[in-house]
């Protein structure tokens, strides 16, 4: 971890820089490791270790900016690194728009590093011997219940446990200083099948947690041999416009072009189809997307954005409304409008179903609820391939899933393409859930749109 000397380095680069020519100073000073067992068919295949120790400078010298990097951390060779990083900027163009934060917008109590909870201590007493020992119980090679079937036969199993940290501190020469401390304890699994006929198909599985106790290291190959198995069997399924279901492990990625929509430097480049959206009704009234950073013990949470503005909790997009855009220092100034954070921290789609009132306080919302309530359709379990404009918005994924008939899965489909426009999906939202997976930073669960054009 990041020692009380190594602090003492970071802030003395500060005062270096801004005694020698710089007008303002911010450094990142960051240090990680990761150990990891990776099993191949039931036996240790590879055991690794590596750390990382990094700073980077960020320097504002006479209206110009620059960044740097190493990972020396002696005084007198950062000194020299500073003066010549100094130089290497003054030959640089003018950018009056590059500048810290107001000192007013930056956080003042991440002082330790573990306010959120997202340090886990048991990391300091694991061994070679523990790791391996949660890598061996992650595999079902030899599990003969798991193997034993008339329909399949396990051919490859891929598993991966490791534990990892990462330490960071920020500082700026406006008076900022934070840190930020978290553990990760991560499972991977990947497991191939072949049916009678010889044909073969993968299912993967994954789960990260900073508390080594929240996760259960023998379901995730047994979870990926059942989205394995699951594919045995496709039919065609005729092209036309049906409901979707999409599973909570890759909702997601149906969100991720609404956000980057949201972002600052697509916004200030006019690559954004939500670019004049703020204030305005652009999805249907089910889109609740609220931000939530500061969720203790969670994934994703943190008290500072990477300029040391303070986060809070916040509504993204509301009843379709949108509500904030995600705005940094500098594109701010570019844009002439208010900064915000840079962008969202831990993303949270709120439940809801289409002319049903959720009764308040505790709503369970399951992905077997949404598909009684859709009835008929497709389940959409993986995305392969695709793209999206970012400027009009349209879209064209590849899908494989499940059709579901009278709110039960029926079969398998494969090689199916969906195509349309974000705005227009999202205005079709019928239904989301509150089956997001605890592992993921963005608390996305299953969601259920209607009339969506699925080719085959």
């Amino acid at each position: 971890m990041i020692q009380a000397h190594e602090i003492e380095i970071a802030r003395h680069c500060i005062s270096f820089a801004c005694g020698n020519g710089a007008d303002n100073a911010r450094v990142n000073l960051n240090k990680s490791s990761i150990d990891s067992c990776n099993m191949l068919n039931g036996e240790l295949d590879k055991v690794t270790h590596a750390a990382d120790r990094s700073i980077y400078l960020y320097l504002y010298v006479d209206g110009k900016y620059g960044t740097f990097s190493t990972n020396m951390l002696e005084k007198d060779k950062l000194e020299d690194f500073i003066l010549k990083a100094i130089d290497m900027v003054r030959m640089l163009g003018e950018d009056q728009c590059r500048k810290l934060p107001d000192p007013s917008r930056t956080e003042r109590n991440a002082r330790t590093g573990r306010e959120l909870g997202l340090y886990d201590e048991a990391l300091e007493q694991s061994d070679s011997d523990s790791r391996l020992g949660r890598a061996y119980a992650m595999s079902i090679w030899n599990d003969e219940n798991a193997n034993h079937s008339e329909e399949y036969h396990i051919i490859s199993e891929e598993c991966e446990y490791s534990e990892s940290y990462d330490d960071s501190i920020t500082i700026d020469s406006q008076g900022f200083e934070g840190r930020h401390t978290e553990s990760a304890f991560s499972f991977f699994a990947e497991v191939t099948v072949q049916d009678n006929e010889g044909n073969r198909y993968s299912g993967y599985w994954w789960d990260t947690t900073p508390r080594k106790d929240a996760a259960d290291p023998a379901e995730c190959s047994r979870k990926a041999l059942e989205r394995a198995v699951a594919q045995i069997g496709p039919q065609p399924r005729r092209s036309g416009r049906a409901r979707m279901v999409v599973d909570s492990s890759v909702a997601s990625r149906l969100v991720a072009p609404v956000l980057n929509a949201l972002n600052g430097s697509a916004l200030q480049q006019k690559m954004s189809f939500l670019d004049g959206a703020l204030g305005h009704k652009v999805f249907g009234e089910g889109m609740n997307l609220m931000d939530h950073p500061r969720t203790e013990g969670r994934n994703g949470s943190r008290m500072y954005d990477s300029e040391g503005v303070s986060t809070k909790d916040a509504p993204v997009i509301k009843d379709g409304v949108v509500c904030q855009y995600f705005i940094n220092t500098y594109n701010a100034a570019k844009m002439g409008i208010e900064p915000t954070v840079e962008d969202a921290s831990r993303p949270c789609l709120m439940p809801y179903l289409k002319d049903k009132e959720l009764a308040d306080g505790e709503i369970s919302v399951s992905l077997r609820d949404i598909l009684q309530f859709c009835r008929n359709g497709i389940l959409v379990t993986g995305f392969n391939g695709g793209n999206t404009n970012p400027v009009t918005g349209d879209f064209s994924f590849g899908i494989e899933g499940f059709a579901f008939s009278k709110g039960k899965i029926t079969h398998p489909v494969r090689e199916m393409l969906i195509t349309g426009n974000l705005k227009d999906l999202w205005n079709n939202l019928i239904a989301a859930g509150t089956d997001a997976r605890p592992s993921s930073r963005w608390q996305i669960p299953s969601i259920a749109f209607e009339n969506v054009s699925f080719s085959a």
